[in-house]
């Protein structure tokens, strides 16, 4: 399977409400191996941060603003547009650094106010991704034209 179809698999799964908001709930964890100094806890965390775009099926519609969220970014990042999300991104990305170094050195309220602020810069990030799946993605038959069309029947999925 080459790469392209790989990152479409991954995405497709990622992009069930479950998984995007389990990851997002999962923020915090990431700092539990830089406070403790623990090999065995960033371990477990890796572990779950690579499995978790994977476990959760494949939503059975893009309805979701989850799933919206997760599509956008896959197209966002194919074209890496020059935009507001690229600032949000970099200011997400610069919050969790700060969170991690408070981490390190054991400074509970600068850890949480940044780790609060990354989860909150990504909720704007997911905004924007949602917004730019709706601008870039729909078809003039209000279709998704990322393949969720094709997508399966199944149950309601949470956050539809």
């Amino acid at each position: 399977m080459d790469r392209d179809k790989v990152k479409r698999v991954v995405f497709a799964r990622h992009s069930n409400p479950w998984s995007m908001w389990t990851r997002w709930a999962s923020t915090p964890l990431m700092l539990v191996p830089v406070w403790r100094r623990s090999r065995r806890d960033a371990m477990l965390v890796g572990l779950w941060m690579a499995v978790n775009p994977v476990v959760f099926r494949e939503p059975a519609h893009d309805r979701a603003w989850a799933t919206r969220a997760a599509l956008g970014e896959e197209r966002w990042i194919a074209e890496r547009p020059m935009d507001s999300a690229m600032a949000v991104n970099v200011a997400a990305t610069a919050a969790l650094l700060v969170a991690m170094v408070a981490a390190h050195r054991r400074r509970a309220v600068p850890a949480a106010a940044a780790t609060a602020l990354e989860m909150g810069l990504l909720m704007a990030y997911w905004e924007l991704m949602a917004r730019y799946y709706d601008r870039n993605s729909r078809s003039a038959n209000g279709r998704s034209s990322t393949g969720s069309t094709s997508v399966r029947p199944g149950p309601s999925v949470p956050g539809a």
